[in-house]
Order: C-alpha cells, then sequence, then structure tokens
C-alpha cells in the first residue's frame, strides 16, 4: 500500500510539473495584452470559489491567465480541464497535490470538459483551503444541476466585446461608460464630444458590426479567416459543448443546424410560431422550447419575448447573438445580409431585459425604440411618452434621436 502511495504522489509531482512548464508558457503570452477587461476585477475577490462563463472565443482564457499573473507560480496553479493528463488523475486528486505543497489558488480552465466535474470542484471546496476559479462553457448553470454547488459559487459572465471595448483595444484607450439612462439624457453631447474626439469611431463601428464582437479580430488577417475561426466555434458549441449537457442525443444535434438555417434564410429577424416551427423541425412543441433555451445559453441565439404583464415562456422574435454571427453565417452559406436586421441585432444583443414591443421595436423598462436608418421619422412613435429613435448615424441634434453605435458604450 505504501508502494502505491508513493507511485500516486511521484506520478502527481511529475504532472504539476509539467501543468506548470505549461502554465508558464501559457501566461508568458498574455503579459503583452495591456487590456483589461471589467470582469477580471470580479475575480480578484476574495470569494473562495468564482466561475466565469461564456461563449466560445469571447476571451474567458486570457482574463484567467492575466489573473494567474498576480501570483507567483508556487501559489497559483493554472491548468485546462480537457488536459489528457488530468483525465488519468482527476481534478480533486491534482488539488490535494498543489494544496499539500502550499498552494494557495487553482484555476481551472474548460471545467465543463471534465465528466462529474461540480463534484469534484464541491469537494475541492470543502476539503482544501484553496481559492478557486474556475472558467468554462455558458450552458455551466445547466450543468451543475443535481450538485450543491449553488450556495458556494459566484458566477460572472463575460460576453462579447461591446463596441467601447473594440474600439478602446483597436485605439489603446480607456473610454467611459454610460447607463441606458445617461444615454438618452446625454447622448447629443456624448456623441458630439466622442465623433470629434475619434473621427473614425463611425467608421470603425461598422467594421465591429462585421468582425469586433470576439478578441481574435486581432489576430485575423482577413474578414474570412476571422469567419473561418468563429465558424469553427459554432462547430464546436454543437457538437461539443451542446452534448456535455446530456440533454439532447447527439443524433438530435441537426435540429440545431437547421434552426440557424432557417433562422439565416429568414433574412429578416425571425418571428415564432412555436406550433409551426416544431413541426417544420418533426420535434414536439416541448422539445423546441428546450433546444432554443440551449441556443440562447450557448451564446448562438438571443430570443426575445413580447412586452405584456403576464408571464410566457413564448419568445416573439429569435435573434442571433450578435451581429459577427449573423455575418458569418450568412458569408458561409452565400445569403445576403439584410441591413435592418444588424441594426436590430446589434441593439437587442445590448441589453439583458429587453422586449418586442407592438409600438415601435422594442420596449426596454418605460423606453420605447424604433431602430433604423438615417432617415428614419417618427411616424410610428409620434405620440408616445418616452419614445426614440435608435438611428444609424454619427451624431445627432434631435434629443429623440440617438446614434445606434453609441448605445454599444452601455457596457
Amino acid at each position: 500500500m505504501l508502494n502505491l502511495t508513493l507511485v500516486f504522489c511521484n506520478r502527481g509531482l511529475m504532472l504539476l510539473d509539467k501543468l506548470k512548464e505549461k502554465q508558464r508558457r501559457l501566461v508568458n503570452k498574455v503579459k503583452s495584452i495591456n487590456y483589461e477587461r471589467h470582469e477580471l476585477e470580479f475575480i480578484k475577490s476574495n470569494e473562495k470559489l468564482i466561475a466565469l462563463i461564456g461563449s466560445r472565443g469571447v476571451g474567458k482564457t486570457t482574463v484567467l491567465l492575466q489573473y494567474a499573473l498576480l501570483f507567483d507560480i508556487d501559489e497559483l496553479l493554472y491548468f485546462s480541464a480537457d488536459d489528457i493528463g488530468i483525465a488519468k488523475t482527476g481534478l480533486y486528486e491534482i488539488a490535494e497535490e498543489f494544496s499539500s505543497l502550499g498552494g494557495k489558488v487553482i484555476v481551472i480552465d474548460e471545467i465543463h470538459q471534465f465528466k462529474d466535474w461540480a463534484k469534484h470542484i464541491k469537494n475541492i471546496y470543502d476539503d482544501f483551503d484553496l481559492k478557486i476559479r474556475i472558467g468554462g462553457s455558458s450552458m455551466l448553470k445547466i450543468l451543475m444541476q443535481g450538485y450543491d454547488l449553488s450556495r458556494r459559487i459566484l458566477i460572472k459572465e463575460l460576453r462579447n466585446l461591446s463596441f467601447k471595448e473594440f474600439f478602446e483595444i483597436n485605439e489603446n484607450i480607456s473610454l467611459k461608460l454610460y447607463s441606458l439612462d445617461e444615454i438618452i439624457e446625454n447622448h447629443n453631447d456624448i456623441s458630439f464630444d466622442l465623433i470629434n474626439r475619434y473621427p473614425n469611431l463611425y467608421r470603425e463601428w461598422k467594421r465591429y458590426l462585421e468582425m469586433g464582437c470576439y478578441p481574435y479580430f486581432l489576430s485575423s488577417a482577413t474578414k474570412e479567416n476571422f469567419y473561418s475561426k468563429l465558424f469553427n466555434s459554432i462547430e464546436k458549441i454543437i457538437y461539443e459543448d451542446i452534448p456535455a449537457t446530456n440533454k439532447v442525443k447527439y443524433d438530435s444535434l441537426v435540429v440545431f443546424k437547421k434552426l440557424i438555417y432557417i433562422l439565416i434564410s429568414s433574412r429578416v429577424p425571425f418571428q415564432v410560431n412555436v406550433s409551426n416551427l416544431a413541426k417544420e423541425l418533426s420535434i414536439s412543441e416541448p422539445s423546441l422550447y428546450i433546444y432554443m433555451d440551449i441556443l440562447n445559453k450557448t451564446g448562438l441565439f438571443k430570443s426575445i419575448k413580447k412586452y405584456s404583464k403576464k408571464l410566457s415562456r413564448k419568445p416573439a422574435k429569435l435573434y442571433f447573438d450578435n451581429t459577427n454571427l449573423l455575418h458569418a453565417i450568412a458569408f458561409d452559406m452565400s445569403t445576403v445580409v439584410e441591413i435592418g436586421t444588424v441594426r436590430e441585432t446589434y441593439f437587442v444583443n445590448i441589453f439583458k431585459d429587453i422586449y418586442y414591443s407592438d409600438i415601435g421595436d422594442f420596449r426596454i423598462k418605460d423606453y420605447i425604440f424604433e431602430v433604423g436608418g438615417k432617415n428614419k421619422d417618427f411616424q410610428q412613435i409620434k405620440n408616445i411618452k418616452n419614445s426614440f429613435l435608435a438611428i444609424d448615424t454619427d451624431t445627432t441634434i434631435n434629443k429623440r434621436k440617438i446614434p445606434l453605435w453609441l448605445f454599444g458604450f452601455k457596457y
């Protein structure tokens, strides 16, 4: 028995050495990245267990490695749960070995790739004096169901780059965030000031709509290269991340591809008729609700409900989660993208609590918004209180016309 223990300890130490060497190389790569997302401050807190979740490609690994930079190599251990050595040894065993050597923080990326990860994390939390940071799929909340982690874990979502973040990275600057109320109250002055300081801002917003929502726009020499990387992420979400939920059989994954095809083929924002759509996909209505909920959580789709005082699970309209997805899938399928759909997709995905409205286009809190081009008029909302046009222009002097790009400074 003693010999077996020694063998395991030696093997554990060898694995730790390999992981640390890999960690050193990865951390060294992010030293040249000066830009820090706001979410980094959140995971710096003294909370014992924090999960950083988000769709593929939004930059979770970079944030976790920037966090690792704050510690000495002996204090923090970073590794990815999809490393082949991890599957043979186990998360708990690695944490136990690291803790026995005086380690203080353990950071585990791609956590959803490890079977029974939630059980391991619960036991690590309970048994060791370690700070734990994990990164994983947007569907982490689904994956941890069945384990009592809710009292132990704080979850922070890392969204795709906002226009503000994209522009800050490009220009190597830091700009102010604006709340929705600030934008509504002061948009004339804010937009005029920003456009005067940065004459290329409006032009860069147009580029952002096509290829700026993901940090790898920096390493993409062409639009085609960017779309190739994004399409590869979409494939991995469908064929790797979604099956990991165990809610969908592998042979049912074709339904997700069909949903994507239906959405891009509609060319305009897709109005959902649950009964008809379920029949078209040859699935039951309850299954359709499950599939659409999964696509929302993966960061591929964004469904919005019609504004009503009654609670409803029925989505009224379906959008892609960002304009880059819309452009990439349209490019892959040789489909023309309607500019009106691009504008609405951009606007919808800035807000978490947004509703489709019969008056205007959208309702956010007590505000009504109509989204359109530069020459859009007030005909549909002219007598509506707290109503505004969100229009595709650089700056305006009208108090009820707000430049569409400015909403990208909300986060």
